[in-house]
């Protein structure tokens, strides 16, 4: 609670806020990309930015490049079979071309294939660091062969055993495997750089993240890639299990959503990553960013302060920058709560503003930090000094709260859109719910809101809660109506632990499509 705000209670305070609208082709504005994409096509499509070819490259085990050879033949170049629904929650997927306006080509330019084998025996080493090492060095081996090659590619497939992906998740725990686990004792020496007398180990294992996706994302912005303008290239990692068009191509059941849906989705986030722009928010207003703010403690003692930061800037049409910040002293263990210095903070926001700057960035007017802790007035001085002259600055904490359930007499649950205004400066958002436009509810549980506390500046509680809830729409990692939190705080953790979990990466790369 914000003691020197004084929180005055309104009267009448749940109402359902609009569901905001996205633009695709011709300005045309729609409330669901399913149905944008489908009937107008992509908000670049009228843009020379277009990719209007899509070449990728895939990385994988024969299995899985003959798995994506059947999507792309069955599902991508479409149209896909339907799916009988009795609601609009699984729409058909009328193929890549006729959804993006962009050819999906019909095999990759560049094919690397893995041994199944070897991965799955690497795999169920016990050793977590060197387990996930040695995974990550197969696929980048891939990458860097590909280099040596004059065409050129958009994205890189990378797909992955369902075995392996299992085993090499931050928690994995191998029970019937090889090898020894690495004491903490041993762990500590190798991160102070303590090498083998043989020179059987590199310590350099052990500083990096033992989860594949957030290791081999980070090891990857490392291959600038000559065959685009000597950038690294994104890629998407995805489980075979993913690409099984029939329930008999299962290994096992992972409940999966159906085919026409993970084409939505896959499919978005490889246009984006292509350099698309699949839409923008139609109603937000010009010169207005968002900056997400996310924090990650570098060392695992629970007593430990150290800790790093990070921020993400998204603007209306989707665009976002990343930049890391400083390493310190921001955890406080007793409160369970994150906060900068004054310089930290100042140094966070101009280098995320530089970053903006570089990449042709427009003028701002208003910049609106979204933290999950609460952001102190030493913190916000910072912040404010970063600040270009003239632009108007606010910090809002934003969070999922578990406390507060609204429920509703019968079927369904309270609509998306909720809003429970509690005063001039905090109130709860939900922004999942019953969808008026899908006529159904896609959750499982009670839903959750999220909690706005506007801790600085001078802002409306009402356009503030109007504004996070159309960043819930700027997810490209899916094609959703929109998700349970903004993308500045949705995806704040993926990219602190891309960051943060993986300390040897230099000049990691500023787009955020590279971290998704």
């Amino acid at each position: 609670m914000i003691a020197w705000r004084e929180r005055i209670p309104v009267a009448s305070p749940i109402v359902v806020l609009k569901e905001p609208l996205l633009e695709f082709r011709y300005g045309q504005a729609m409330v669901d990309p399913h149905d944008g994409l489908s009937i107008f096509g992509p908000y670049d499509t009228d843009l020379s930015s277009h990719p209007q070819n899509i070449s990728y490259g895939v990385i994988g085990t024969q299995n899985g490049i003959e798995l994506l050879s059947g999507w792309t033949k069955d599902v991508m170049i479409g149209p896909c079979r339907e799916v009988e629904s009795k609601d609009n929650l699984w729409p058909p997927f009328p193929g890549f071309e006729a959804a993006f306006h962009s050819r999906w080509a019909n095999g990759p330019t560049k094919t690397h294939i893995l041994n199944s084998e070897d991965l799955i025996y690497l795999s169920r080493n016990r050793n977590p660091y060197e387990r996930t090492s040695s995974i990550v060095e197969k696929y980048t081996d891939g990458i860097a062969k590909f280099q040596l090659q004059d065409e050129s590619i958009d994205v890189l497939l990378c797909i992955v055993p369902d075995e392996v992906w299992k085993n090499c998740r931050s928690e994995s725990v191998i029970v019937d495997g090889w090898g020894d686990k690495p004491s903490k004792r041993f762990r500590t020496g190798a991160l102070k750089g303590q090498r083998s007398i043989d020179g059987e180990w590199d310590p350099d294992t052990y500083r990096y993240s033992v989860d594949f996706r957030r290791q081999i994302k980070a090891k990857c912005m490392h291959q600038k890639a000559s065959f685009q303008n000597n950038q690294s290239v994104p890629i998407q990692i995805i489980r075979e299990s993913t690409l099984a068009i029939v329930e008999e191509d299962l290994n096992h059941r992972r409940g999966l959503t159906p085919v026409s849906d993970r084409a939505w989705n896959l499919s978005t986030t490889l246009y984006y990553k292509a350099g698309g722009k699949p839409w923008r928010l139609a109603s937000a207003r010009d010169g207005v960013c968002y900056i997400g703010i996310t924090y990650k403690k570098t060392e695992p003692e629970k007593k430990s302060r150290t800790a790093c930061c990070a921020a993400q800037m998204f603007l209306n049409s989707g665009d976002g920058v990343v930049f890391l910040g400083d390493t310190g002293p921001w955890y406080s263990p007793e409160n369970d709560e994150y906060h900068l210095s004054r310089e930290a903070a100042r140094k966070l926001l101009d280098g995320v503003l530089s970053k903006y700057s570089m990449l042709e960035g427009k003028p701002l007017k208003e910049i609106f930090l979204h933290c999950r802790s609460e952001i102190n007035g030493d913190e916000f001085g910072g912040f404010g000094e970063a600040c270009p002259k003239g632009v108007k600055l606010v910090g809002i904490r934003v969070r999922l709260d578990n406390e507060v359930k609204i429920y509703r007499k019968g079927k369904w649950p309270i609509p998306r859109g909720t809003f429970m205004k509690k005063s001039e400066f905090e109130g709860y958002l939900w922004a999942n719910g019953f969808k008026w436009r899908l006529e159904t509810y896609d959750g499982w549980q009670v839903p959750r809101p999220v909690k706005i506390d506007i801790m600085h500046g001078d802002a409306s509680i009402d356009q503030v809660a109007s504004d996070i809830l159309s960043l819930t729409k700027l997810n490209y990692n899916a094609c959703k109506l929109g998700s349970s939190e903004p993308v500045t705080i949705g995806f704040s953790d993926a990219v602190g632990e891309i960051l943060v979990s993986n300390p040897l990466v230099r000049d990691p790369s500023p787009l955020f499509k590279y971290y998704i």
